[in-house]
């Protein structure tokens, strides 16, 4: 039995964007800094080149670009956008914000603020808090951003990390809209036992009493990783769709979190779902960890395999531990 007319959201998102970096880093590249090779790379991981910011190119940079982007192929004005919510474990600064400087910079005015901290989640973190703000009239028109700058936390004399991960911003417009909601289901959830396994220090070298690598780069036990997310995705895929009385061949897109592509394969296998029906961006961009998500839907539009109407299961995944999922009805 449908629920969907059970679901009381009122936003909508009208509109994408998205921004890399011009620099390319690809795996004969990296043959010449690491112990590693292209085919090893592409077995292990899907991966066959990511972007790198700039020495100059920050957080905040790449993803005023994907808000321009999107500004220009839709044709929207920002001005009366009233929240920025930007999903970034790689801020400039420790404070101020990402989101406040962003609005510095594209000069909004009456417009919030604010940075979530979700890891490669974020996005769909970001999503749901937008649609809750915008349901319950708190808001009504608000950016949320994807952005990382992975490359600048990332040790590249490790190669089991340096091939993994790239740079990259994606951006979401949701505005109340009580026609055609974008949002019919939603799912959250956590396991801070994990955060032992995907981490960067900060003020505490501890973690749980336990010490943790004082590097400045990140660390990640990318096997423990694997585990966690192909056993709890599914199950938390299963949950969204449940809640609103579908079923999993009703859903014609799954969007996971571009963590590797090998750990999607291994996803799918598990839910029995069509690997050819997923919307990826590991591939040319690598793990960007919240950008992932938004850059995979906008190679999608450019590629034109979104259909207005279509559902969608997002899923994001990462550093917390910590998981979210929506399914969105696609009409932009």
């Amino acid at each position: 039995m449908h629920m969907l007319e059970d679901i009381l959201s009122k936003a909508r998102i009208t509109a994408l964007g998205s921004y890399v970096p011009e620099k390319i880093l690809n795996n004969d590249d990296l043959e010449k800094m690491v112990d590693t090779n292209n085919e090893w790379i592409v077995r292990r991981t899907g991966i066959k080149e990511r972007r790198i910011a700039s020495p100059t190119q920050f957080t905040t940079n790449l993803g005023i670009k994907a808000v321009e982007n999107l500004m220009n192929r839709y044709n929207k004005s920002i001005e009366d956008v009233d929240l920025i919510l930007v999903a970034t474990s790689t801020p400039d600064y420790a404070f101020p914000s990402v989101a406040s400087q962003i609005q510095a910079q594209l000069r909004i005015p009456n417009c919030g603020a604010l940075d979530l901290n979700a890891a490669c989640a974020g996005f769909v973190y970001g999503l749901q808090l937008a649609n809750s703000l915008i349901t319950s009239k708190m808001n009504k028109k608000i950016l949320v951003i994807g952005a990382e700058t992975l490359s600048k936390i990332t040790d590249y004399t490790d190669r089991s990390n340096c091939i993994l991960f790239g740079d990259g911003a994606g951006v979401a417009l949701v505005e109340y809209d009580e026609n055609n909601p974008s949002f019919l289901s939603s799912h959250m959830g956590s396991y801070g036992d994990g955060g032992i396994h995907l981490y960067k220090v900060g003020l505490s070298k501890k973690m749980s009493d336990i010490d943790l690598t004082d590097t400045p780069y990140l660390v990640q036990n990318g096997r423990e990783i694997y585990k966690w997310a192909v056993k709890n995705v599914p199950i938390g895929v299963k949950t969204l769709i449940n809640k609103v009385g579908m079923d999993l061949h009703e859903i014609n897109w799954f969007v996971p979190h571009s963590a590797n592509l090998r750990m999607i394969e291994s996803m799918c296998d598990k839910m029995e779902y069509p690997l050819e029906k997923t919307l990826t961006s590991a591939e040319y961009f690598g793990n960007t960890s919240a950008a992932s998500i938004p850059l995979a839907l906008d190679l999608a539009i450019k590629e034109e395999k979104l259909i207005n109407n279509q559902k969608l299961v997002l899923y994001g995944f990462g550093g917390g531990l910590v998981h979210a999922g929506l399914i969105i009805n696609w009409y932009i």
